[in-house]
């Protein structure tokens, strides 16, 4: 099941790997990001849209994944140019990924404003899962979106 929010054509640039493990992790991953940011000249506006859709993610990513994989990358489609960002985690997966879409609902003890607000701060969100083998999520924020 998935759920995508605009796609269009795009090419990468430049691409980073860092394992997520603990929550000692999450601040240089969100470092990383604000540099990719910064070396396309995103305005702090959408670095920190970038920065705090980042950090719900990889929350998520610790909290009910286990942990996982995000990849930054700089990407670009003719003169746009952007930030993707891809969280890929191998834990139990989302039961009902319209229902986790929704404000307010939680599985914890949170808002539950993480997916949809997430999804609200990017220009492209991009959600897949699979019931026992993990969710991966890709975001991306362009320069001037």
């Amino acid at each position: 099941m998935a759920i995508t929010r605009s796609r269009r054509m795009t090419t990468a640039t430049s691409k980073e790997e860092l394992l997520i493990v603990k929550e000692q992790d999450v601040v240089p991953l969100r470092n990383r990001v604000k540099e990719y940011g910064v070396k396309i000249g995103m305005s702090i506006l959408n670095q920190t849209k970038l920065i705090t859709a980042t950090s719900e993610l990889v929350r998520n990513l610790l909290k009910y994944g286990g942990g996982g994989k995000v990849i930054i990358e700089s990407v670009s489609n003719g003169r746009d140019q952007g930030v993707r960002v891809t969280f890929i985690d191998n834990g139990p997966g989302i039961k009902d990924i319209s229902l986790a879409m929704k404000d307010g609902y939680s599985t914890g003890k949170s808002l539950g404003l993480g997916l949809p607000g997430t999804k609200r701060l990017v220009n492209e969100f991009d959600i897949q899962t699979e019931l026992g083998n993990g969710t991966t999520v890709t975001i991306i924020k362009w320069k001037n979106g």
